[in-house]
């Protein structure tokens, strides 16, 4: 070994000790310690909820004559729906501790941890383009909306955000589905690939995976972008009454500089803040989006389990949200920690 290769070696040594003592790793280490508590009070909690429901994944059953007792019976203890709710809540929860399995599903007879892994990329690869088109679009308008206040470009955005609040979220998605009809075969409809997919060249499957997202990613997009602009402006404006911006100003900066480097700066902060949620809450509009452009992904995959009151894939549905909500709040919390190092992880809470 060289010299040179001791001393990257040494490097990389002291960085990750220095990354392990740091504020930062104590505190992702403290937020994923209180995570576990909240997955556990929340899974008992959406656990009880589901038991006061009335019926079970067995009524269906029930309702077809030729089906014996016997075989209702065998059904019953394979899924342990005989049991006390608590000893069934206690085994799904040992289930994961040990196995990291959420238990059988009752509608697919799988597990309920293997159908969630197959649905998690599609729902988040939809939710990261509606998160990059909502910003994308949004915050550019948040900021010619503050910089033009109360001039009509302001005020045709404010129009726009409202209307696009006020929307119902399947109104949306109908309007987009009457679009794809009346421009058929331009925008395709069902599921998130074309029949010849497997045939295509690789840059042929992306373009057909993207062509597919164009939809369902502007049905998700649109309520977000219209709250997301309303706060980019109010906050901006709030920063660009400051003193700071005013001395800024007086001392002869240009205004694009004032704008997005010392207004921006500061007005982006409850953004960052923001997207945790915003991610999170990605899950439940996606009921919507997916169920009526036949996307493959976690929301239409809901729906079946808790119409079919399958209960281990609805409480592996449930965490899985949560886990999204947590992992939000925290890249949240450590992004806006590197964008403004001022700011202590503590009392990003």
């Amino acid at each position: 070994m060289t010299i040179s290769d001791r001393s990257r070696r040494e490097a990389g040594v002291d960085a990750l000790m220095t990354f392990f003592t740091s504020d930062t790793f104590v505190y992702i280490v403290k937020r994923l310690l209180q995570a576990l508590l909240t997955l556990f009070l929340a899974s008992a909690l959406s656990f009880v909820i589901i038991q006061l429901a009335p019926g079970d994944f067995l009524d269906t059953y029930r309702q077809n004559p030729k089906i014996s007792p016997e075989f209702l019976e065998q059904k019953r203890q394979q899924f342990r729906l005989d049991r006390p709710w608590i000893e069934q809540y206690f085994f799904w929860l040992w289930s994961i501790v040990r196995y990291g399995d959420a238990g059988p599903s009752m509608l697919y007879n799988r597990s309920a941890s293997a159908i969630i892994l197959e649905r998690v990329p599609a729902t988040l690869l939809l939710a990261f383009s509606s998160l990059l088109v909502t910003w994308a679009i949004a915050i550019p308008l948040g900021i010619v909306g503050a910089v033009n206040q109360n001039r009509w470009s302001d005020r045709f955005l404010q129009v726009i955000s409202y209307a696009g609040q006020g929307f119902p979220s399947f109104i949306t998605a109908l309007l987009l589905l009457i679009l794809a009809q009346n421009t058929s075969p331009l925008f395709p409809v069902g599921d998130m690939t074309s029949i010849d997919h497997n045939e295509l060249t690789p840059l042929g499957k992306i373009i057909d995976i993207g062509w597919h997202m164009i939809l369902p990613t502007i049905a998700l997009s649109i309520t977000s972008f219209a709250g997301l602009q309303r706060i980019t402006r109010g906050e901006l404006l709030d920063v660009l009454r400051q003193d700071y911006i005013q001395t800024a100003r007086a001392k002869g900066l240009p205004e694009n500089k004032v704008i997005y480097i010392h207004a921006l700066r500061n007005a982006i902060n409850p953004l960052i803040t923001l997207l945790g949620f915003e991610f999170a809450s990605l899950l439940s509009g996606a009921f919507v989006a997916e169920f009526f452009f036949n996307w493959p992904g976690l929301g239409r995959l809901i729906l079946q389990a808790v119409q079919a009151q399958d209960l281990y894939l609805v409480m592996a549905s449930l965490m899985m949200g949560a886990v999204m909500l947590i992992i939000g709040n925290l890249l949240a919390d450590l992004l806006l920690k590197a964008v403004d190092p001022r700011i202590k992880l503590e009392e990003a809470n």
